[in-house]
């Protein structure tokens, strides 16, 4: 581990983020342009469901802003199938609870914002590589927002390839830090934007307690299992396609020293086939 703690860990995400100011500069440099947040409360992130099942929602962070949106903010890495549809419901239960009892509610309802970061391509078949995919209720013919009370925000970690040379508004600012976190001697851009002061105090693990220590590497030895893993399973994956590859080609006639330069097998592995 590095100087800082990994920010894309569970725990080192909700350590930073569980910062109020570091969330609403995060946040403001998101809606840059838009509309500027002075107040956040944090809510409580675990809901329970009142279907049948009784299934539990719990998000990352939930948050409430000054003038009433509702805010939920999550880190993931682990690849879904069915991310987007998750992510989706979440927000429509984050809406269905502000519905109030008795006849004289008439469906005012307050803005639900998600904004997601995933560690992983939403689409690999997707040419646009901009790392943040802003997703509105709009006009399919017009272009024009029709509903302004349900946004989604996909900011995909991995598409983000910028230098720190090549990093132009406050957004890039806050990605290319937390990308890079894990590497940096001291956090980038407090020349130019004063908040990632704090971030690199917050961030730094020579500031937290023997007890925030212990759980930062029970997290990053986590993380790095997982990824060690899936790097396994791709390997294990491409070898058994070489094999069968080969062994394909064996039947056919072709000769050893092709094979071997089709599947990069060696020639002992192709004379066991």
């Amino acid at each position: 581990m590095g100087v800082f703690i990994h920010p894309l860990t569970d725990w080192g995400f909700k350590k930073i983020f569980g910062d109020k100011e570091l969330l609403m500069d995060f946040l403001n440099s998101l809606l840059e342009g838009e509309r500027v947040i002075t107040e956040l409360e944090y809510l409580n992130t675990e809901q329970l469901s009142e279907e049948y099942d009784g299934r539990r929602t719990v998000y990352d962070l939930y948050c409430k802003t000054d003038t009433g949106e509702y805010i939920i903010v999550e880190m993931q890495n682990r690849q879904q199938t069915y991310f987007k549809d998750r992510a989706l419901y979440y927000m429509a239960k984050s809406v269905v609870q502000q519905a109030k009892k008795g006849n004289e509610w008439q469906f005012k309802l307050t803005a639900v914002y998600g904004v997601y970061f995933v560690n992983f391509l939403l689409d690999k078949n997707d040419a646009n590589e901009y790392f943040c995919k802003d997703i509105a209720m709009i006009d399919k013919h017009t272009g024009k927002v029709f509903n302004n009370k349900f946004r989604q925000i996909y900011i995909e970690l991995p598409r983000f390839m910028k230098s720190e040379a090549d990093c132009n508004n406050f957004l890039e600012y806050w990605i290319y830090n937390l990308v890079n976190m894990n590497k940096l001697k001291e956090i980038s851009f407090k020349d130019r934007k004063a908040i990632f002061d704090r971030l690199e105090q917050v961030a730094s693990q020579a500031n937290l307690t023997a007890e925030e220590r212990a759980r930062l590497e029970e997290e990053w030895k986590n993380y790095n299992d997982f990824f060690s893993t899936i790097d396994f399973a791709r390997e294990e994956g491409a070898q058994k396609k070489n094999l069968e590859n080969a062994q394909n080609l064996k039947k056919l006639g072709v000769s050893t020293e092709i094979i071997m330069q089709a599947t990069g097998l060696t020639l002992e592995e192709i004379e066991k086939l």
